[in-house]
This record gives structure tokens, C-alpha cells and sequence, in this order.
């Protein structure tokens, strides 16, 4: 797919999104990188009395997941995580106009060698992340960390024409040719040439191809595409996670060993083994996981809301 035409995009109804992308890219340039993260947590503190709807998201998905934990606990995890998603919004302009210079000194990889072993299987890699705050600069690094390997980086497809042909554009150069992540067939077609993807798969899922699968030990709805893919390719899937050490200190990146065993023929089981995967990382960076994402939209048959 081509990125649409420039000069229809300069028409005065797409002049706001522009301004934002301007706006974004010169807070980018402007201020140091440990200034944007303080900035970020603290305009994200700042919002949580105007983000009524995601605050409400969050702390039902929090009392649901940590149903243990003091209210107190879960009311302060819940104001860290607000201020990991501000950072998150500085994060993403780093991740898309930071130089390598600015960058590569803050992030520790560990287990490259996991990811060229994956590749040696020749059969592709399915590189597996999740909905963290820190998605969007984990795949810079990860882009940092591999040049010269075959990676390909999924999106989701925009409404915002303007935003749409930035997104490609920076994938498209931060990765090769991105796919959009309903595009099965570019999907199959880049593990065969044995290449990486890049895939997130731990957002509600509602259509045919969902299992409902425990995520801290509630029901959720769990896309089946790892497992999938990975029938129809042999590819190799490869965990990792990306997550901003305390006190803005720096981002550790890990990518782990391709899953054994996986797939195991049993959808359902590989569903609970990924979301279980997710669990292990939550537990080292709670407060950086997207909770105001509404991860348990879709119920069972039978079983009331949550939102």
C-alpha cells in the first residue's frame, strides 16, 4: 500500500493535524530527553481529574487484576500509571524524531543473541510484545538494536489521513515495509521469506478467532493469531519487553528465548501461556502496562459488563 498523495493532505481540514504533529516534534526537539519525562509525568498526574472515562477504565481493570491489594495501593499504582502514560506521549515523539545519539545510550539490550538464533531456524520470527506505556520507543530501540536483520513492524491503520502517512512513514523507516495488523497475508508472506515481524496481540478481542483466556485470573478475550501464524509458518515466536527503569534512569530492553513447545495444537492453552507471559512482565513494571485500555470488554456468554 502507497502513502497517499501529499498535496491533497495540505487542505485546510487536515491543517490540525499537522499542527500536532508540528507541535509534538518541536516539544521533541526542544527540551532533553530526562525534561520531556518529567514534563510527561507530570501533565499525566494533572489529567486524571479531566480523564473521567480512562480513569474509571483503569481502576476497574486494576481492583479486577489486583483484587488483593489495599485500595490506597491500587489508587497510588493507579496515578503511576497516568504518569507513565504522559511519559509515554513523550516517548513517542522521541521514538519517532530522536536522534540515535539521544537514544542509544539509555536503553541496556539484553538476549540479542535469542533473536539471531530465531533467525536461524529459517522459518521467521514472530517478535511478541504487548500494550505497554513504552511500546512506541521499545520498537526504536528494538529498530537500533537489529539494523541489518529483515524486521517488519505492524500499525494499526488511522482514520486521520494526516496521521495515517506518518505512521507508515515511520515505520517504513524505522522497519521495512509496514503492515497494517489486519493484513494476514503480508503477515504470511514476510515470515516465509523468513523475516521478523513485529506483533502485539493483548487488546480485547471480539471476532472469530478469539478465545477467552485467564488474564490474572479473569476471563479475557484473547486473539488466537500467534498461534496461527505460527501453524502455517513454523516461525519462531520471540518474547521480549521493554520497560523504564525508576527514576527516569534509563529503559532496559529484553528479548527472550523463542517459546518452546509453542504452538501446542491446543489455542486455548497457548492463549492462557501469553497472557500468563504478560503477567510475568506486568509484575516487574506494573505501573507501565496500558490498564486504561478496556481489556475486558468482551464477556462470556452470560457474564455482566464491566464497563
Amino acid at each position: 500500500m502507497s502513502e497517499a498523495p501529499l498535496l491533497p493532505l495540505l487542505a485546510p481540514r487536515h491543517w490540525l493535524s499537522w499542527l500536532g504533529l508540528g507541535l509534538l516534534r518541536a516539544t521533541s526537539a526542544a527540551l532533553p530527553v530526562g525534561a520531556q519525562l518529567t514534563l510527561g509525568a507530570w501533565l499525566g498526574r494533572l489529567s486524571i481529574p479531566f480523564a473521567r472515562r480512562r480513569r474509571n477504565i483503569t481502576a476497574i481493570n486494576l481492583a479486577l487484576c489486583f483484587p488483593d491489594l489495599p485500595d490506597t495501593d491500587r489508587e497510588a499504582l493507579l496515578q503511576r500509571h497516568f504518569e507513565s502514560v504522559g511519559m509515554g506521549l513523550f516517548e513517542f515523539c522521541l521514538g519517532w524524531w530522536a536522534s540515535d545519539g539521544a537514544l542509544r545510550h539509555r536503553v541496556r539490550l539484553e538476549g540479542l543473541d535469542h533473536l539471531h538464533a530465531a533467525f536461524a531456524r529459517g522459518n521467521g520470527v514472530i517478535l511478541l510484545s504487548a500494550h505497554f506505556t513504552t511500546l512506541e520507543i521499545g520498537g526504536r530501540f528494538l529498530a537500533m538494536s537489529t539494523s541489518g536483520l529483515p524486521l517488519n513492524a505492524m500499525y494499526r491503520r488511522s482514520d486521520d489521513a494526516v496521521l495515517e502517512r506518518a505512521l507508515r512513514a515511520r515505520r517504513r523507516r524505522q522497519f521495512g515495509e509496514p503492515i497494517a495488523r489486519d493484513d494476514v497475508r503480508a503477515m504470511l508472506r514476510a515470515l516465509r521469506k523468513n523475516e521478523a515481524v513485529w506483533y502485539a496481540f493483548d487488546q480485547n478481542y471480539k471476532r472469530r478467532h478469539a478465545v477467552f483466556a485467564p488474564f490474572f485470573g479473569v476471563p479475557a478475550s484473547t486473539n488466537t493469531a500467534t498461534s496461527r501464524l505460527a501453524e502455517a509458518t513454523g516461525a519462531a515466536v520471540v518474547p521480549f519487553f521493554t520497560y523504564r527503569l525508576p527514576d527516569r534512569a534509563g529503559y532496559v530492553q529484553r528479548i527472550e528465548p523463542a517459546l518452546d513447545g509453542f504452538p501446542s495444537g491446543d489455542h486455548q492453552a497457548d492463549a492462557a501461556r501469553l497472557n500468563s507471559l504478560i503477567e510475568r512482565w506486568v509484575g516487574e513494571a506494573p505501573e507501565q502496562y496500558l490498564w486504561s485500555h478496556r481489556r475486558f470488554k468482551t464477556r462470556p456468554p452470560g457474564e455482566a459488563r464491566f464497563y
